[in-house]
């Protein structure tokens, strides 16, 4: 297993180059000109003081050259500095990084627990009422954008019904309590995880009924296992496998789902720093967040692999 995930690290090398070479080059195809940026529209700056100003920001050098000064960078931990703000990249990166990452991780936990377990529901009662019902629901969740649903869920959970904080992580007036973290944090974990919960849900009952329907589920309930035995250890273990699969390749969406929500409900995390950065054209804060990005990516593809061995004991990475 160990000599696995190091081959997987080794693997994510070129393809984390690439994703540096694709984000650079679509921060240079971006329409305009960097320096625009640094007019103050009150002063009057001359052709002089404008090459002054590129050549300050290295903006003369050619592209190659650009992207191996950062990619050096990075190489060293240093994302550059934020045209608007003048801090580091990686500082503000940082700052907001963990609170998208506690959003994300409750609604994907939410999402697998109660995806799965609806779909577990659902299969062991297969053209019921339940079944019908909640596979409908789920064709409308996975339908549904996450800024859609969550303007919806902020009308009525907020405003109308006043269960839920309109926004915010904690509360501005007294000093913050765990409670008032979870009491924020769930609406829109709640709302993010929709689509997961409905797609985990599917998955999780299409391969539930191949399972329960095979030779080895019959051969155990005729032995007389119990049949909450017969679920969850020859069912669920053996049905869980394509379910992992879907949960590693819906993480890019769920981080998608995350810079709309995080507007939405004002969450300060990536989502809304991204934002600002994008309506203040700030190529290197633009480029440090999709790096972080792409490296998230990486290693839940690797952590999802790696979830296989554990979930099936059948299959070893020799």
């Amino acid at each position: 297993m160990t000599k696995y995930i190091i081959r997987r690290l080794l693997i994510s090398v070129p393809v984390l180059i690439g994703v540096t070479v694709i984000v650079f080059g679509l921060a240079e195809l971006a329409p305009g000109d960097v320096s625009d940026m640094f007019i103050n529209p009150e002063l009057e700056l001359g052709p002089e003081d404008m090459e002054a100003l590129r050549e300050k920001f290295g903006l003369n050098d050619p592209v190659p050259v650009r992207y191996l000064k950062w990619a050096g960078s990075v190489l060293q931990g240093d994302l550059g500095f934020s045209y608007v703000t003048g801090r580091p990249v990686a500082d503000q990166v940082s700052r907001r990084l963990g609170n998208t990452l506690l959003l994300a991780g409750t609604s994907l936990a939410i999402s697998i627990v109660v995806g799965i377990g609806l779909g577990v529901f659902t299969a062991l009662r297969q053209y019921s009422f339940w079944d019908f019902t909640l596979t409908g629901l789920s064709f409308l969740g996975t339908s549904m954008p996450a800024f859609v649903s969550g303007i919806m869920g902020l009308y009525v959970f907020s405003i109308k019904l006043r269960i839920f904080p309109t926004g915010g992580m904690r509360p501005v007036t007294r000093e913050p309590t765990l409670f008032d973290t979870v009491h924020h944090l769930t609406l829109p974990a709640l709302i993010l995880g929709i689509q997961g919960i409905a797609s985990y849900m599917r998955y999780t009952r299409f391969s539930m009924l191949e399972v329960i329907h095979s030779d080895y589920v019959t051969t155990a309930r005729a032995k007389g296992l119990p049949e909450r035995a017969i679920t969850w250890r020859h069912g669920v273990r053996n049905a869980i496998l394509p379910v992992v699969t879907v949960i590693g390749l819906s993480i890019p969406n769920l981080v998608v789902g995350a810079v709309f929500l995080e507007t939405i409900f004002s969450w300060p995390g990536m989502g809304t720093l991204y934002l600002d950065a994008v309506q203040g054209r700030d190529v290197p804060l633009l480029m440090g967040m999709n790096l972080v990005f792409a490296t998230v990516i990486l290693l839940a593809n690797i952590i999802t692999d790696v979830a296989y061995s554990i979930v099936d004991p059948r299959i070893r990475y020799d």
